[in-house]
Order: C-alpha cells, then sequence, then structure tokens
C-alpha cells in the first residue's frame, strides 16, 4: 500500500510502509549507508507528515518482514495484546504522540500499554518526536526488575561495572572490578567481556566474580558476556552463573549471525532458573543490541536501522530480562557518523525499550573513528539521567583496553548522583554506606591512602597477598 502527502504542491509517495518508516527517520549514516533515507530534509519531513496522519492499527495489518519467513515477526503478532491495545487503538501515530505527552499517559497507563504496542508502533511514533519528548515519555514509565539489587527504581542510576582486559587475566580483572567498586559502580552488574570465548575462560571469570562477590558481600550480581551456548555449557557443568547474556537482533537471520535463536535462548533461560541463584520474582537474563547489527549483518530487510533496533526488543522482552542495553554508539560511524546521530539514537533507543516495558540501559560510547567525543557522551548521560534510564555502563577512565572505544569512566557515575541526584540501587546504596566507599549523605568518602576493611580484605584475592 503506498502513503503519500502533498507539501507546497508537490507530492510526496512512499510505495510501502518500510519506505515511509525509512524516509521519515532522522538523519543517521546507516540508512545511508543502506540507501534507504529520504533524499532531504524536505522529503524527510513529508515522510513525519504521513506517517503522523498513519493510524496505528496499520502496523497490525502490515507486516515489515512475513511473519512466514521470520520468527521475529511471528513473535510480535503472537504476543501482541489487542486488549492492551484497545485505549490507544483508533489513534493516528501523530495522536498517540499527543496522548503519550498528556497528563493520561501516566506510569500506571503505561504500564498497561505496553504488551499492546508493537516495536514498529513505538518506532513510529519515535520518528516524530523531538529530543525533549523522548526524555519527558520515558521518564514518565519506570520498569523495575531485581535480583540482589533492585533496578529501575524512580530517581535511581544503576551502573554496570565493566572490568575488561586484553587477555582476561584475573588479577586485571579484579584490579579493575575493585576500581570500580571503589567509585561506586556495579548496582546493576558487574560484567566482563571475555577476550577469548572458550568455556575454561568463561568458568574461570564466573568464578572469580562470585568469590569477590561472596568476599565483599556486595549485594550484586555478576555476568561473564561470552556466548549463551558457552553459558549453558557452564550451567551444565555447575558453573556459578548470575546472568545469562546474549546480544540479540530484530530478524531472525540477524540472530543467526550471532549464533542464535528463540529456541536457544529459551533453552539458556530454562538452565539458568534451574541453577534457584535468582529469588522468586527475579529476572536473570541480560540482552544487548545496538543500530545497525541487522544492517551489518546483510539481514535488515530493506527496513531502517532503528526500527529493526526496536524490534529487537520483542526477543528482549519475551525474556523477562534483568537488563537490557543498548551498545549506542559501538558500531561505528557507518551507522551512527557523528556526536548529534549518537545522542539521538540513544534517547530513541532509550524511549522504545521503556515503552514496551523493558529495563533500559544505554552504554553511552563511541569509537575512536567517530565524529564524536567525551563533551558528547556528557550530554546523552545528562538526557539519560533525565529520561530515567535504569542503568549505564562505566571503565576506568572511560577508556576501555579491551574492546578499544570509549565509554563512560566511573567519575561520570559520580557526576551524575551527586550532581543530578541519581542514587544507587537501594542494597547497594546500603552496601557503600556501610563500607565507607560513601558518607551519609551519599557523597564519596573522603581519600585516606587506605582502602575501605572490606576492600581491603578483597585485595588479598591478589597474587602475591595473603588469601
Amino acid at each position: 500500500m503506498a502513503y503519500a502527502t502533498t507539501i507546497e504542491g508537490t507530492r510526496f509517495t512512499f510505495p510501502d510502509l518500510r519506505s515511509l518508516l525509512a524516509k521519515a527517520t532522522p538523519e543517521r549514516s546507516g540508512d545511508q549507508l543502506a540507501g534507504l533515507c529520504a533524499e532531504g530534509p524536505v522529503e524527510r519531513l513529508a515522510a513525519q507528515i504521513a506517517l503522523a496522519d498513519l493510524p496505528l492499527k496499520t502496523f497490525l495489518a502490515e507486516e515489515l518482514i512475513p511473519s512466514d519467513e521470520d520468527e521475529v515477526s511471528d513473535l510480535i503478532a503472537r504476543r501482541h495484546d489487542a486488549a492492551a491495545f484497545a485505549p490507544v487503538s483508533s489513534l493516528t501515530v501523530g495522536a498517540f504522540r499527543e496522548w503519550l505527552l498528556s497528563p493520561a499517559a501516566d506510569a500506571q497507563a503505561l504500564a498497561a500499554l505496553s504488551p499492546g504496542l508493537t516495536p514498529e508502533m513505538v518506532a513510529a511514533v519515535s520518528k516524530i518526536c523531538r529530543l525533549q519528548d523522548l526524555v519527558a515519555i520515558a521518564a514518565k514509565r519506570p520498569v523495575v526488575t531485581r535480583f540482589r539489587s533492585t533496578i529501575g527504581l524512580p530517581g535511581r542510576l544503576a551502573t554496570r561495572n565493566q572490568p575488561n582486559h586484553p587477555t582476561d587475566s584475573s588479577e586485571g580483572i579484579l584490579i579493575s572490578a575493585l576500581d570500580g567498586l571503589l567509585m561506586g559502580s556495579g548496582d546493576a552488574v558487574i560484567g566482563v567481556n571475555p577476550a577469548t570465548d572458550s568455556l575454561p575462560d568463561y568458568i574461570r571469570i564466573v568464578e572469580l566474580l562470585e568469590t569477590l562477590r561472596l568476599r565483599l558481600d556486595v549485594p550484586t550480581q555478576h555476568c561473564c558476556l561470552g556466548h549463551v551456548t558457552v553459558a549453558i555449557e557452564a550451567m551444565a557443568r555447575g558453573a556459578p552463573v548470575d546472568l545469562v547474556f546474549q546480544s540479540v537482533a530484530g530478524s531472525q537471520k540477524a540472530n543467526a549471525g550471532f549464533g542464535v535463536d528463540l529456541a536457544v535462548l529459551r533453552e539458556a533461560a530454562e538452565a539458568a532458573r534451574a541453577l534457584g541463584r535468582c529469588p522468586a520474582g527475579g529476572q536473570f537474563m541480560y540482552f544487548e543490541t545496538g543500530q545497525g547489527s541487522a544492517l551489518s549483518a546483510d539481514a535488515h530487510w530493506g527496513v531502517d536501522q532503528q526500527t529493526m533496533e526496536a524490534r529487537a526488543y520483542a526477543v528482549a522482552r519475551e525474556f523477562d530480562p534483568l537488563l537490557v542495553n543498548t551498545v549506542v554508539g559501538f558500531i561505528g560511524p557507518e551507522y551512527l557518523y557523528n556526536g548529534k546521530q549518537i545522542i539521538r539514537a540513544g534517547l530513541e533507543d532509550h524511549f522504545c525499550g521503556k515503552l514496551l516495558g523493558l529495563p533500559m540501559g544505554v552504554d553511552v560510547c563511541y569509537t575512536n573513528h567517530a565524529d564524536a567525543d567525551g563533551e558528547d557522551m556528557d550530554a546523552l548521560l545528562t538526557l539519560l539521567c533525565a529520561a530515567g534510564v535504569n542503568f549505564v555502563i562505566t571503565v576506568p577512565g572511560a577508556d576501555d583496553v579491551m574492546l578499544n572505544y570509549q565509554s563512560l569512566s566511573h567519575h561520570d557515575a559520580v557526576f551524575a548522583r551527586e550532581t543530578l541526584g541519581r542514587r544507587p540501587a537501594p542494597e547497594f546504596e546500603a552496601w557503600l554506606r556501610d563500607v565507607r566507599i560513601t558518607d551519609a549523605q551519599g557523597r564519596l568518602a573522603s581519600a585516606t591512602g587506605a582502602l575501605p576493611p572490606a576492600l581491603a580484605e578483597a585485595s588479598r584475592l591478589l597474587p602475591g597477598r595473603a588469601a
């Protein structure tokens, strides 16, 4: 079905829903690379006008990727809750935006609506939102999850302490993890990206993180971000796996490029549940996504990268995760060219995930060959805090020495907490105070040249120290 609108006597026609969504998307290099973008700002405006007039229920009648050829599309169709959708079923995309900005769209109403929204619907409305809208709407939709710490409560900001090491050195990982803990980072997870994906390394890393957690009695969870099939094997061997991790994307073909499908993810979830490490009613899955992943695998079906990203959230939502984060600038300038595009994408991803009911975090990051810098990341972090992001990722000095990209530093999380008033997860906040990393007001305690007693105890795990 074609869609059209007229601007000052010029008629713009879009042959199908894919084309309309792609050409309505704010400028980004990935869609330019794929040949999907608008020819310029006037065609983009025309597409946005046509999209704003589109009934939301159109997305239920016209699939972007056929369900009989793609299990993600089939999942989206099967999981759609018509009763939950009913309150907004008569609205156009533009009217839906107005409703989302209205007082009627409070936290309770948005939570009830989430099962009735499809990824394509939330991607569509995001395309006609300004940054202020993306922040204001997402801020109204808290999503709370729990393991040993409670993530996503209003007014709080959790962090992933990311102690990566180029050779997966146990000593290097431990030192980096302690560095993050001393700066108050780690309430969402202490999560290591392994340099290799071997089963012995995976087991060694989770055992190291488990020993650290127990030695410190720190109320958090840990994760080795190896492939999900390695995690399944590690769990079968009795490894202390807290969170099961996997990168996911918005089409079956793109997920196959990651070496997974829905059946494998279900197997992993069942194995993790059987371990019994997560408290009753808690969550234990962790997913990463990122705009451009489907395009880079030639698995995007002619759909723009931001809509494909939103479809990845349908995969994540199926497994009730503890954590989801977009690695927004990690894939590179071929997909998000500069700071402006990265900032916009980070807010879009957070917005779409929250409307779909996901506990969204963001890796506020960029690669060294992108046209971006730390000031762009400062802006994105501040906007995300205003939007109520569940967690961000922090590394020593903002420089990940294994993945070779720029993320946030532990100091950036301190800024967010002390200047923007975003507190850690409540259990972790109490622990920080108890071990004297923070004072009674939640500020980092003054440096004395000596480790707090609990961390001094943990430092004995280092080689050459008494156990």
